[in-house]
């Protein structure tokens, strides 16, 4: 299961013990938001797209929603979001739980900026019922991200 490959990869950090397992889902902003009691804003939803032939994963905020121009002029594509079975097999995470932790290698990770207005947030960790708490520090570390882009829009 992708969640026990998620606590392998934080217990290098000493971190798996910060991993929040639910009795319900947190599979969407609105159930993690409701599970964590917490602004659906702050929930850092993980998208994965196909860029170039490979997944790239795009880390935003819970109220950001995608914005294709700017999507286009940061990748050189269209944003096409990758359908549930190849998001499971080329991240290798489910739709979900997906995250930027212990993915598959070559699968790229981009922050957009939408989280930088919070101190903490809340990313999936690999399974629909789970997630973790951290700064924007230790997302841009734990996630070896490739870079901030700035490819949403709508949120505050």
């Amino acid at each position: 299961m992708a969640i026990e490959a998620v606590k392998t990869y934080f217990r290098q950090y000493g971190m798996e013990e910060k991993i929040r397992e639910f009795d319900v889902s947190s599979a969407t902003v609105e159930l993690a938001a409701a599970a964590l009691q917490c602004e659906p804003q702050r929930i850092a939803k993980t998208l994965s797209f196909l860029v170039a032939e490979q997944a790239v994963l795009v880390v935003a905020a819970g109220d950001a929603k995608v914005d294709n121009h700017k999507f286009k002029e940061q990748f050189a594509t269209k944003a096409r979001m990758l359908s549930p079975d190849q998001v499971e097999a080329m991240v290798g995470h489910a739709v979900g739980g997906v995250c930027p932790f212990a993915v598959k290698e070559g699968v790229a990770v981009y922050l957009d900026v939408s989280l930088q207005r919070f101190e903490t947030v809340f990313p999936a960790c690999g399974s629909a019922n789970s997630a973790i708490e951290l700064t924007i520090s230790e997302l841009e570390k734990y996630s070896g991200f490739a870079g901030w882009v700035d490819v949403c829009k709508g949120y505050l």
